[in-house]
């Protein structure tokens, strides 16, 4: 009889503009093993935008109902007929197929295939592996793309938008550590002190963007972290500085936007796409590695709060409502 384990399912009803979804805690089955496959027991997931998305009736990304959510999972190897895992080994599972093409992390057991895995380094907790999760590995990729366009701590400010959420918290903190001046833009008023406390130099309200941005200007920004998406990234990009950089990693305001040329041709800037779901895995080791050293917050734990899968639907609800701060760790 195949054992049954406990697990946060997201069940689709009706069809085109009439389905809905129901969120509940419920018992599963635990998937068998193929080839190369490894099974995790796992220890803590955490909530991320595109989780509360996978609660919705119009999530494109899952092809099969119900569905289990949770795009980051950490934990042991119980199973494996993966050659580079073996049982009690400390794994880390960010992006690839989890909680979208297979079951993710919101599940007491997930079955994955051994190559969207790393092991965890030997410095960094499983907890804090899932504080950063898929916010913080985005965080790292985006400032990583922006040391490759030449952008230093000594050429000027670094805007961050959408930075109470979780990207924006880890990269206005790694950035802070890494020693350029970081503006922290939000509309979280409540936030404020946070984004202080975690290396922003100053705050940029929401108010103080002008979204009827001009084809090009004031040079304001050496680099930049867009979460946001539509007006907000059009008036990111009109106010950079000559061959500023702009990292692209959200779309919680809009996933579309229209911009002027005029950045482009007449300052050089660059626009950055950040995808962390299907980073290469050769690529993902060395990452982690930094995360665990220079680019981690001294204020890693208290950068959200730990919840249980039965605290979960509510937290989907208001994450995509943009009610929720910082990072939020779930113990299976």
């Amino acid at each position: 009889m195949s054992k049954t384990v406990k697990a946060l399912i997201v069940n689709k009803e009706g069809f085109g503009k009439d389905a809905t979804t129901k969120v509940k805690v419920g018992e599963t089955t635990i998937p068998n093993l193929q080839e190369n496959d490894v099974e995790i027991k796992t220890k803590y997931s955490s909530v991320n935008y595109k989780d509360g998305l996978a609660t919705t009736p119009t999530a494109g990304f899952i092809k099969k109902w119900p569905h289990i959510p949770g795009i980051d999972v950490a934990g042991t190897i119980s199973k494996s007929r993966h050659d580079q895992f073996k049982e009690g080994d400390e794994v880390i599972g960010t992006g690839f197929g989890i909680g979208a093409e297979k079951n993710g992390g919101y599940c007491e057991r997930v079955v994955v295939p051994g190559e969207w895995l790393l092991h965890c380094p030997k410095n960094l907790s499983l907890i804090d592996a899932m504080r950063f999760g898929t916010a913080g590995f985005t965080a790292a990729l985006a400032i990583r793309r922006l040391e490759e366009n030449f952008i230093t701590p000594d050429q000027g400010e670094i805007l961050v938008t959408g930075a109470s959420g979780g990207v924006g918290t880890m990269a206005v903190s790694m950035l802070s550590s890494l020693g350029y001046s970081v503006v922290a833009s939000t509309g979280k008023t409540n936030s404020k002190e946070l984004l202080i406390n975690l290396g922003a130099k100053r705050i940029l309200t929401r108010e103080e963007i002008n979204l009827e941005a001009k084809p090009i200007g004031n040079a304001l920004w050496a680099g930049a972290i867009d979460q946001l998406g539509g007006n907000v990234l059009k008036w990111v990009l009109s106010t950079m500085k000559y061959r500023g950089a702009c990292a692209s990693t959200g779309l919680t305001l809009s996933p579309k936007f229209d911009s002027f040329v005029f950045p482009f041709i007449i300052r050089g800037v660059s626009l950055l796409g950040i995808d962390s779901v299907q980073c290469p895995m050769k690529e993902r080791p060395e990452l982690w590695k930094r995360m665990a050293g220079e680019l981690k917050p001294d204020s890693l734990s208290s950068m959200g709060e730990d919840i249980s899968l039965e605290d979960l639907p509510s937290f989907l609800i208001n994450i995509l409502k943009g009610k929720i701060t910082g990072r939020t760790v779930v113990k299976i």
